[in-house]
């Protein structure tokens, strides 16, 4: 595997965390136990890198992902005509949610690649 490769494979649980902890500073509240309890989930994930964990977080966050998006259609469809208001929404959350989709699913093949499969790419890399 090259090298772009091997860092997006290990970028997945970092971005995530930089998104709940954007997250837990746009909500406002000092103890949110929410955002506590991903952001100790995804450190332990990095430091101990649990492969059934890792497919519960990744599936989790893309189903939760794939919701928040339907929920923005929905926002979205309420609009009578596409003004800067729409616009805004409509931007904005596409930001967040597609990334968060995107990396969920990069996390979500790192973690069901098998030890079959990565020991087959090393040898085809070399």
């Amino acid at each position: 595997m090259t090298k772009a490769g091997q860092i997006l494979l290990k970028l997945p649980e970092y971005l995530l965390i930089a998104g709940v902890i954007f997250y837990w500073i746009s909500v406002g509240v000092l103890f949110n136990p929410i955002a506590i309890a991903l952001t100790v989930v995804l450190i332990i994930q990095i430091i101990y890198p649990i492969r059934i964990l890792g497919q519960v977080i990744s599936s989790l966050m893309i189903l939760v992902s794939i919701y928040m998006l339907m929920a923005l259609m929905s926002e979205f469809n309420e609009f009578p005509t596409f003004n800067a208001d729409a616009k805004k929404l409509l931007f904005t959350g596409l930001l967040l949610l597609l990334p968060t989709l995107i990396f969920s699913g990069i996390m979500l093949y790192k973690y069901t690649m098998t030890e079959i499969d990565r020991n087959h790419e090393t040898e085809l890399s070399q």
